[in-house]
């Protein structure tokens, strides 16, 4: 491969992503992490007439339940970048419904169960 070749296919790598994207940058940092989870709207009258190839294998796909960002991004071998930018687009349209992760239960207090424990133990034997 000469380094013309070379050049033009890295160029096409880089042009591919801000096409799909539509030079779009990416949502807050917070809005969507790789456990975030996503679905499609059930409401079909929102969906735009117009959406990009990409945009619709999201839709398709999430509608079939929550899926995770990572899910998403994995079967359909987008960039993880990409796919975040394009599910910000159609969440921002009202198109997909997003549910944060479930937070991590704290563990409960060992002196208290013990406490409980001992309750229990002296109550019924």
């Amino acid at each position: 491969m000469t380094d013309d070749e070379h050049n033009e296919s890295e160029a096409a790598e880089l042009v591919r992503p801000y096409v799909i994207t539509r030079g779009r940058d990416l949502p807050q940092e917070d809005r969507f992490s790789l456990i975030t989870l996503v679905t499609a709207a059930s409401d079909q009258r929102q969906r735009p007439n117009r959406l990009s190839p990409e945009e619709q294998q999201l839709l398709e796909l999430c509608s079939g339940g929550y899926l995770s960002v990572a899910e998403i991004a994995g079967h359909t071998q987008l960039p993880l970048g990409v796919v975040k930018i394009l599910l910000s687009s159609l969440a921002d349209g009202g198109h997909l419904i997003t549910r944060a992760p479930i937070p991590r239960a704290q563990l409960a207090d060992v002196q208290i169960l013990q406490e409980v424990l001992d309750g229990l133990q002296a109550r019924f034997g």
